[in-house]
Parts: structure tokens; C-alpha cells; sequence
């Protein structure tokens, strides 16, 4: 019966010495169980005596440079766009997402929500580091806008500061 196994992301330090593995250095992972569980071991190609007893796989590697992660726009340059799209009528969509990460992200406090004459959902917002309230129309982007909202959501989070 065939079954799948998650193999552990390697660990970038040898397991026979402790060392850190450099990028571009070469490793022997090898992968056994222990209590029904998959372990991985990685192991400095010089350090490396060949596979231990038990061990069910075991594979020649080399340490990939470690990704840069990304840099999130900070957190006053979120909220300064936030505040300038409220006199744009055509960012309303992008607002309302933008609106509601920045609550995600607990940089806007929603304190309430109401409808208009016209039936359209509103909420209020607090931004307890400014001590500013915003008003934000529930406008969700449209099946057709969704993958555009989206991408210029991406584009402006990991903006370069």
C-alpha cells in the first residue's frame, strides 16, 4: 500500500558536528523513523561516514543560499496610503482590502459597523497609534478585480521602504 511522507526541510547544521553548513557547501541528509515519526539528519559532506543503521533514505544535497525575506512596507506608510484613498472613489475596492489587512494586522480597530440610507455597509475604524477614526464603505472587489486588488496589494506590502 502506497503512502506519503513529508520530509523535514533541511536543518543548515551538520548533525555530526554541530557546525553550521555554508551555502553552496555539500550535505548527506538522511532520513529515518523514530516512534512513527520521519527525522531528517543532515551532515557535513566531510563529516559524512555513510548512512547509519535504520535509515530508510539518503540523498547528496547542496545548502542553497538562505532566502532574504520579504520586507513588509512599515507599518505608518500602510496607514498613510490607507487615509489617502478615502478621496479616491475608484479605490474603493483596494481600500476595503487594504481596511481589513490593517485590521488583521491590528494597526485599525473596527468599533462598529452600520448601513446607509442607500443600504451600503460602512464601518467605523480606530487607529489607536494616531488616535484617528476612519470610515470605510464594504465594498468587496468583484470576481474580475479580485487577481488585480491582489497583485497591487502584493506590490505595495513588500514595497521597498
Amino acid at each position: 500500500m502506497p503512502f506519503d511522507l513529508e520530509v523535514p526541510v533541511a536543518a543548515r547544521n551538520c548533525h555530526a558536528t554541530g557546525r553550521p553548513i555554508d551555502a553552496g557547501a555539500a550535505f548527506y541528509s538522511e532520513a529515518t523513523l523514530e516512534a512513527g515519526v520521519l527525522v531528517r539528519r543532515d551532515v557535513a559532506a566531510e563529516a559524512w561516514t555513510g548512512p547509519g543503521p535504520h535509515v530508510l533514505a539518503w540523498w547528496k544535497c547542496q545548502a542553497l543560499e538562505a532566502a532574504a525575506k520579504p520586507k513588509l512596507a512599515p507599518h505608518e506608510v500602510l496607514l498613510n496610503l490607507f487615509a489617502e484613498l478615502a478621496d479616491q472613489p475608484a479605490e474603493t475596492e483596494f481600500r476595503y482590502v487594504l481596511g481589513l489587512l490593517l485590521i488583521r494586522r491590528r494597526l485599525l480597530r473596527l468599533e462598529e459597523t452600520r448601513r446607509d440610507g442607500a443600504g451600503v455597509a460602512w464601518m467605523r475604524l480606530e487607529c489607536p497609534s494616531r488616535k484617528e477614526q476612519f470610515e470605510l464603505a464594504v465594498v468587496e472587489p468583484t470576481p474580475e478585480r479580485i487577481a488585480e486588488v491582489e497583485a497591487r496589494l502584493v506590490e505595495t506590502l513588500y514595497a521597498e521602504a
